[in-house]
């Protein structure tokens, strides 16, 4: 399996550790290579090219098998197509694990098309993230498979009125509109704290927050890894993403698994999670109006908080516990040749 080093901030690792967590690289025989980080173009040249010379070994030692590469659009292009190229050079399947959107940016639509055509498999969180698969690669085999998120602990019945935002702070997460909003809700809620949880462009938030007159009322914690996030989402009266491009977002199914009522913009897969009204409220990209009208209707009737906190709770419960989630996968590792630990470990997945 290739993917992301430990530590590094994004999904990639957010998935990878609650695989690890509930038990899949103790029931295959998985061989986890790191490819990239967050410390820089030569340090990540440097584990690419390790993590090549690794697969070739496990190539010679064991043969033929499938390989697991975990991709998203703030990777390398070229280190991506240079993975894929020798999954298909030592003739593995290749299962390609899309994080995020914005691959025909990153990556461009023609590379996008190669790589998904070479795959076996292309793992994708959301039918509408598949539907985008298909458009570009017709003949793609696309799976629809959520991350999984366990849900943990108890709700707190009693919350502060605190906002979390929990991503990176870039004008395309919708930040900047969270702020305006934030704003408007803090004239009719004096007492209304915003949590703002990630990397990005802390300074020019921050600076926004002073135009608006908020940044007494504004915090920033950095980056977050899960003990951080879990005490964040204990303390957290509503989760807001009000993204303009998402596919489905980790952060807001953990909010959802921890009982935190979530404010979200309709787009990507999150429709497909969030019923509106019911587990949770949906607004349009940019509708910096209905986002207040949701915060405000959640922070000022608790009750209302509560039941549908529950009812998130619920739905990352039925549809996106290890127990539903990890079978699909585990599924697909025995069609493509693989053998559980326990019943023969002479054939480890290369993670990429």
């Amino acid at each position: 399996m290739f993917g992301a080093a430990p530590e590094t901030h994004g999904s990639i690792v957010a998935v990878v550790d609650a695989y690890r967590a509930h038990g899949l690289f103790k029931r295959w025989p998985i061989e986890y290579l790191p490819t990239h980080g967050d410390r820089g173009a030569a340090r990540n040249a440097v584990l690419a090219l390790d993590a090549l010379r690794r697969f070739a070994l496990l190539r010679m030692q064991h043969g033929r098998m499938p390989v697991h590469l975990h991709i998203s659009a703030r990777g390398g292009a070229v280190r991506d197509a240079a993975l894929v190229a020798a999954a298909a050079a030592a003739r593995c399947p290749l299962v390609l694990h899309l994080h995020g959107t914005g691959f025909e940016r990153s990556h461009g639509m023609a590379l996008m098309r190669q790589l998904l055509e070479n795959a076996a498999c292309v793992l994708v969180a959301s039918e509408s993230q598949r539907a985008w698969v298909r458009s570009v690669a017709r003949g793609a085999h696309a799976l629809c498979l959520p991350p999984p998120v366990a849900a943990e602990g108890t709700t707190p019945q009693s919350r502060p009125n605190l906002v979390l935002f929990l991503d990176r702070m870039e004008p395309r997460k919708g930040i900047y509109d969270l702020l305006e909003a934030f704003a408007a809700v803090r004239a009719a809620i004096p007492d209304v704290r915003l949590v703002c949880a990630g990397d990005g462009e802390r300074i020019a938030v921050a600076r926004y927050a002073e135009r608006l007159g908020i940044a007494d009322a504004v915090k920033f914690t950095g980056w977050v890894g899960p003990c951080g996030k879990r005490a964040l989402f204990e303390a957290a009266a509503v989760l807001a993403l009000p993204s303009y491009d998402e596919a489905l977002p980790v952060s807001l199914l953990e909010a959802m698994a921890a009982g935190v009522p979530v404010v979200a913009s309709a787009v990507g897969g999150i429709p497909e999670v969030v019923a509106d009204g019911v587990s949770g409220y949906l607004v349009a990209p940019g509708d910096k109006v209905s986002l207040e009208r949701s915060l405000r209707r959640l922070l000022g009737d608790r009750p209302l908080g509560q039941r549908i906190g529950a009812a998130a709770r619920e739905t990352a419960r039925l549809r996106f516990s290890p127990e539903r989630a990890l079978p699909q996968l585990e599924d697909l590792y025995r069609a493509l040749g693989l053998a559980a630990a326990g019943a023969d470990a002479r054939s480890p997945v290369a993670a990429a």
